[in-house]
């Protein structure tokens, strides 16, 4: 009999199921390790949340089987839980959405829309929205090392160009020394509210 210290709700980690049968227990651990590398760009308490339920899947299905041997009862609850790799994407993908939009975290935001972006067209469109905000970051890298050709141009009242302009002549970059401190917050705030937008669009 297989046992573990694992089902119980409050447990905060979860124990691995001890297998008398050798065979059952490698195949038990590869399981087991296969959902471990499929959910590494989590955060740990969505990792342990994960492993605790499936864990707890497969207690109960090894205490609900009792004709087969070890290894059969093993071999049918993987089977039946399905490939790690596969079933646990849409999962990755939600749990990363939350801890995007939870912790603002760069990172997790380019992380969370590439898991999602086939989900559907709207995390294509998000995605071209931060690489919006990343354009914004090399405008203010140029304008350090060509200040003169570098910023918010208008001419006679009217926009021409954010960024650099090759040929500024009749031209006036009317943000000078601010054109840094001013593309840095408006990339900031959009960052902020794009991100509330994909906070909002997941829950829907």
């Amino acid at each position: 009999m297989a046992t573990s210290g694992n089902v119980y709700p409050k447990a905060n980690k979860m124990k691995d199921i001890d297998f008398k049968n050798k065979s059952a227990q490698k195949i038990y651990d590869s399981y087991i390790r296969r959902m471990r590398r499929s959910i590494t760009v989590l955060a740990k308490s969505d990792k342990e949340d994960i492993l605790m339920e499936f864990n707890s899947h497969i207690y109960e299905g090894l205490q609900n089987t009792n004709k087969e041997n070890q290894v059969e009862k093993i071999l049918k609850i993987t089977q039946r839980l399905g490939d790690p790799e596969v079933v646990l994407m849409p999962l990755i993908a939600e749990k990363k959405i939350e801890q995007a939009t939870r912790t603002f975290n760069p990172k997790h935001i380019f992380q969370a829309i590439l898991l999602n972006i086939r989900s559907g067209m709207i995390y294509t469109v998000f995605a071209i929205l931060y690489i919006c905000l990343f354009v914004f970051g090399i405008f203010m890298a140029i304008k350090i090392v060509h200040p003169e050709d570098t910023g918010l141009f208008l001419k006679d009242g009217e926009f021409i160009a954010l960024g650099r302009l090759q040929s500024s002549e009749n031209a006036t970059e009317v943000l000078g020394d601010w054109f840094v401190p001013v593309m840095f917050f408006v990339a900031l705030t959009l960052y902020f509210i794009f991100t509330i937008m994909l906070k909002i669009t997941r829950k829907k």
